[in-house]
């Protein structure tokens, strides 16, 4: 499925589910709505799949790995050989994220769309890395496209390995640069206020930072109303392709997990090309990065949980599950009002 049959895929949630999902949360006995966003996230999942029986119980976390050209400026406290490294202990149960999906009961599929050398996991490289943005555009639009097709791609094959939900995740030294800077065109934002230390940066770092996102911005004047532009000028093979993710979840009635920054990125790249994808998505916390919020706020989306954490890889998305579980506990086992011999609750005024 290509990007364009993706879109044409895409419609509204399905209205009839959700209200059944709503009624059925009405009638269990508990004050109405007492349990806030459980029940809100339930409700939209039921949306999404189109059926009021609920059930995300085969999970999947993709990280989307990929090298930034734009590491050679500095703006990173580690070299670009973490990313292979991490992207390699992914699939040895040593990287945080998948220590965290064994916990959850979460599979782990990542996908090598631009790491700098090669690495044995699922192999769907573009290039050995981005370029680098403040010199030359990241990437050619038709790269970005591709980044795109091949998250399409991947929500497809977990489709069709009957996976429930999708959680996204990154790996990529300067994946926060690129993000910011992504982030910073689309929202119309000053840079200075969607730009944080990612993995620990100096003040002196923040601010080569800050002035090599400026500088690339400055040089390819891209164009916010078009987020492959955007994503094609001063992004990464990682975001676009979770941008992918979001679309092919929303094509295929999947529902997606909004992770921290470089993942809501992403996500906002998706809605920007087609706004519909939103519905698809799932908030999971706000990351302590300056844009988490801001980002959240401009996809219309409440996150659940406030960890201050800033890992990636998809760590604050897995820990939504746990949410989800108790959620859906509740959602299918417990009783109605007549099971405990009580009126039921009346909505207020």
């Amino acid at each position: 499925m290509n990007l364009q049959e993706a879109l044409e895929k895409i419609q509204p949630l399905n209205e009839e589910a959700m209200k059944s999902s709503q009624a059925h949360w009405d009638s269990i006995a508990h004050p109405l709505h007492s349990l806030g966003k459980l029940e809100d996230m339930i409700v939209q999942i039921a949306g999404i799949t189109g059926t009021p029986k609920v059930c995300v119980k085969k999970r999947v976390l993709i990280p989307m790995c990929a090298d930034n050209g734009v590491v050679e400026e500095g703006v990173t406290q580690t070299g670009q050989e973490i990313t292979a490294l991490v992207a390699e202990n992914f699939l040895h149960e040593k990287a945080a994220s998948s220590i965290m999906c064994k916990s959850v009961g979460c599979d782990i599929f990542p996908i090598d769309v631009g790491v700098a050398r090669d690495v044995s996991i699922f192999n769907r490289k573009i290039a050995y890395g981005t370029k680098n943005m403040t010199k030359e555009p990241a990437m050619t639009r038709e790269q970005a496209i591709r980044a795109i097709e091949i998250g399409i791609e991947a929500a497809q094959m977990m489709k069709e390995k009957g996976y429930h939900i999708l959680a996204t995740g990154e790996m990529g030294i300067g994946n926060t640069t690129t993000s910011s800077a992504v982030a910073s065109v689309l929202l119309d934002i000053p840079v200075e206020r969607m730009t944080g230390r990612g993995a620990g940066l100096s003040t002196e770092g923040l601010n080569r930072k800050i002035t090599a996102i400026k500088k690339a911005i400055a040089l390819h004047q891209p164009d916010k109303t078009d987020a492959i532009d955007v994503l094609s000028k001063v992004g990464g093979f990682d975001i676009a392709a979770i941008a992918g993710l979001f679309l092919g979840g929303a094509a295929l009635h999947i529902p997606v997990l909004i992770d921290g920054v470089i993942s809501a990125t992403g996500a906002l790249a998706a809605a920007t090309i087609c706004p519909l994808a939103k519905d698809y998505m799932l908030a999971t916390h706000v990351s302590k990065e300056p844009a988490g919020a801001l980002l959240l706020e401009a996809l219309g989306k409440e996150a659940p949980l406030y960890c201050d954490m800033c890992l990636g890889e998809g760590t604050g998305a897995l820990n939504l599950f746990p949410l989800l579980d108790t959620g859906l506990a509740v959602y299918n086992q417990m009783g109605d009002f007549g099971n405990w011999g009580m009126d039921a609750y009346q909505p207020l005024d």
